[in-house]
């Protein structure tokens, strides 16, 4: 069995935005960039399975759609411990345009089991996982919060409103994870970050595909008004404030 994880590579939450051209184009410079939380929380629990030899897990590959300059992050996954990378060599433009170059690479290359975290932590599109099952013909399950193998079959725990839902499946299947599939990412060693570096990393020149979105401009958040202190001996003061500016009661 072969697992792969689609990665994005993101600005660090600490990062602070901003934008170039008059809000047409985000600043990269100085920008940190990491693994999307939630596939570093994918990739975790794929190096989880492995590491029990029970699973038959052959090899976990970690798949990403970025430019060159995203390798250092790829590198980070190859250190963490994925066995091998593929990264195809596009600018990823949107959600569709992503889901189509994994879907032309995995065609090719198939995997029995696929992780998608369920958003990525710029853009929160929550799109590429159930775009790439449709392209592959696999089926998908959302809401991912636990993962196992068991005599050969993938046993998926998904959340659902008021409880869990416990889905047994056959392979191929993509499962669109969230927090909770991992207790913690794993943390790169030394020794892993030396052999990141003569680990195999693919680049795959990507196909023609148009890309369905174009991001016309960016627009900042509004500032948050300012905090109002409310005297502990005035609660009248509070409800007023509650009921008639912040409207939640």
């Amino acid at each position: 069995m072969k697992i792969l994880v689609c990665i994005s590579n993101v600005p660090d939450t600490t990062t602070k935005v901003k934008f170039l051209d008059n809000f047409k184009k985000l600043d990269v410079s100085g920008i940190q960039w990491v693994i999307n939380p939630w596939d570093e929380l994918s990739l975790t629990r794929a190096l989880e399975l492995k590491d029990n030899a029970a699973n038959g897990i052959q090899a976990v590959t970690v798949a990403h759609v970025g430019l060159v300059g995203s390798e250092p992050t790829i590198r980070k996954a190859l250190a963490i411990g994925a066995d091998n990378a593929i990264r195809i060599n596009a600018d990823p433009a949107d959600a569709y345009f992503v889901a189509a170059q994994l879907a032309n690479v995995l065609n090719s290359e198939p995997y029995d089991l696929i992780f998608c975290g369920i958003e990525s932590s710029d853009f929160n599109g929550s799109s590429v996982g159930g775009m790439l099952s449709e392209f592959l013909g696999y089926p998908s399950v959302s809401s991912v919060s636990g993962v196992s193998i068991e005599n050969g079959k993938i046993i998926i725990i998904r959340e659902i409103d008021g409880g869990k839902e416990i889905v047994t499946i056959p392979a191929p299947v993509v499962a669109i994870v969230q927090k909770g599939i991992a207790k913690e990412p794993r943390i790169a060693a030394m020794r892993g970050i030396m052999m990141a570096r003569t680990k195999p990393l693919k680049v795959v020149e990507p196909e023609a595909i148009e890309s369905l979105t174009e991001v016309v401009n960016y627009e900042l958040p509004k500032r948050r008004a300012a905090c109002k202190f409310v005297d502990p001996e005035n609660p009248r003061q509070l409800i007023e404030l509650l009921q008639n500016e912040a409207k939640i009661i």
